[in-house]
């Protein structure tokens, strides 16, 4: 007992700083962390990350007039987000975004499913053959084991291969599709059945159009992310926050009931941790094992200007056909205007899928979209990015690998979550800002000191 005091007494006496608690990572996760925190009576927090930006994966890159990015572009004006920095509102760039998707066939259609062109187009024979195989996989294909088998179940074998779904859950989560947890699947692949009901199938059938969004749809303003997230920190500053970026961590030690992070020779005593950076990394620093089975998805990101007919006239692309490593493209230009007279948009690869090769990359892009007759006219490669950690893998039983990880962070006395502190893909800033809350929501407050 007297060795610990002695040693926190040490790391107090060495310490840039002791505050209340201490934020891992700014991105979004963690700076709504920091706001919650601040809300339950911290005064004194600071946030850090080893990225030298605010905004976590939120990244842009810029070449003169071009902004692009490698995080979520769209957020929504009534997204939770807003209620902690509702200074980011008049930041945001309005826009009306819509989604298609290149299919197998060749065809930029509906996304997800198409009624038109992934089952009457096939012709009445395999019309038939895609309803009875939709209808015997509801009847008999009850077991789902995994994202394949959950998919089955809603559209049949023959819908799922004839619209490339299968295909791009492959090129988007990095591994085959029977490979992919079931738990996945249940959390955040729910618009398979719901597209998949009688109600909807009918509705198109019937060429009503679905309801639009109720909310407003905006982007991230043109110049990048860093206005946006430096309003962000300028609020948290204003109440309770202070921000180290770019900050090497050595290790964090558990000393009675505080915590000691030590950084460059210096240490931070604080009574709380709360992480949203990687599991495996937060593990290392806080000397407990390893969990080796939580894989994350390196991205590449090809960023291009364009002059010429594109083939298309939806902001954002999904591909689902058999071929091609791209699994996303994004025309900023269609939100932000031309630049220098030209189109850019940003197309997204699992860098895996190329070697992480940025030039098997770009050539695999323009031989497809050559091939099914896009982007014809002067293509030009900008740039390109390499964001690692993008999101989670979920082989099956990693879902129970990071429940355990975390279990026992939490036992060490760390709060860890987020789509990298919980390996809990998010897909958007509300899912985020929304888990983030109730992480913390039963947390007992901090008394100021």
């Amino acid at each position: 007992m007297e060795e610990t005091v002695q040693r926190i007494d040490d790391a107090v006496s060495m310490a840039a700083q002791h505050c209340d608690a201490i934020v891992l990572g700014a991105g979004v996760s963690g700076l709504v962390s920091a706001s919650v925190l601040a809300e339950q009576g911290c005064r004194r927090i600071v946030v850090i990350d080893e990225y030298a930006h605010l905004g976590g994966n939120h990244i842009d890159w810029s070449s003169g007039d071009y902004t692009f990015d490698i995080g979520s572009l769209i957020f929504q004006d009534d997204s939770p987000l807003l209620q902690h920095f509702p200074e980011l509102l008049p930041l945001y760039v309005p826009i009306r975004p819509r989604w298609a998707r290149l299919n197998p066939q060749g065809l930029i259609t509906a996304y997800p499913i198409s009624v038109k062109d992934d089952i009457l187009r096939a012709g009445p024979v395999e019309t038939a053959r895609i309803l009875a195989s939709a209808a015997y996989a509801r009847l008999f294909k009850r077991r789902m084991r995994n994202a394949r088998e959950f998919a089955r179940h809603w559209i049949g074998a023959r819908l799922l291969q004839r619209s490339g779904l299968d295909a791009y859950m492959t090129r988007f989560y990095g591994i085959a599709s029977d490979r992919i947890s079931i738990e996945l699947a249940r959390k955040r692949m729910q618009w398979i059945s719901e597209h998949a009901s009688l109600r909807t199938i009918l509705g198109r059938l019937r060429r009503t159009k679905p309801a639009g969004p109720t909310n407003r749809q905006l982007a991230r303003p043109r110049e990048g992310f860093a206005t946006l997230y430096a309003t962000a920190a300028a609020s948290l500053s204003a109440r309770a926050a202070s921000f180290l970026l770019g900050a090497k961590i050595d290790r964090i030690e558990k000393l009675g009931n505080r915590f000691v992070l030590f950084r460059e020779g210096r240490a931070i005593v604080a009574d709380r941790i709360v992480s949203t950076i990687p599991i495996p990394r937060l593990q290392a620093l806080c000397n407990l094992p390893v969990s080796q089975e939580l894989e994350t998805i390196t991205l590449l990101a090809l960023y291009f200007s364009f002059d010429g007919k594109r083939g298309f006239d939806e902001e954002i692309i999904y591909n689902f056909s058999y071929d091609g490593a791209w699994k996303r493209l994004t025309m900023y230009s269609d939100f932000y205007g031309r630049a220098q007279g030209r189109e850019y948009f940003g197309v997204e690869v699992i860098a895996n899928h190329v070697g992480k090769s940025i030039a098997r990359g770009e050539a695999d892009f323009r031989a497809h979209v050559a091939a099914n007759g896009l982007f014809r006219g002067d293509l030009r490669l900008e740039g390109s990015q390499f964001l690692d950690n993008a999101y989670p893998i979920y082989r099956n039983g990693a879902e129970e690998s990071a429940a355990e990880a975390v279990k026992a962070l939490k036992a060490f006395g760390i709060e860890s979550f987020g789509r990298q502190g919980g390996f809990n893909y998010q897909p958007t800033a509300r899912v985020s800002t929304i888990e983030a809350e109730a992480a913390l929501r039963d947390a007992a407050s901090i008394p100021a000191r």
